[in-house]
């Protein structure tokens, strides 16, 4: 689900910060892309780059 100005709508892929597309993966590859799974979201100043699993976000 994408919220943009109130208005919500499912969507078949999730937006990064940046506006692309984030990838699915496992915890590995996100590891092997140089990032880290985080729960829920990045810590501040770490950009969101793909999806670990259905609650956590691969961050680098």
């Amino acid at each position: 689900l994408i919220c943009l100005a109130r208005l919500c709508q499912r969507s078949p892929f999730l937006l990064s910060s940046s506006g692309f597309s984030l990838s699915h993966g496992t915890p590995q590859d996100c590891e092997r892309r140089g990032g880290f799974c985080s729960l829920g979201s990045c810590p501040p100043g770490v950009t969101r780059v793909g999806i670990c699993s259905k609650k956590e976000f691969c961050c680098r």
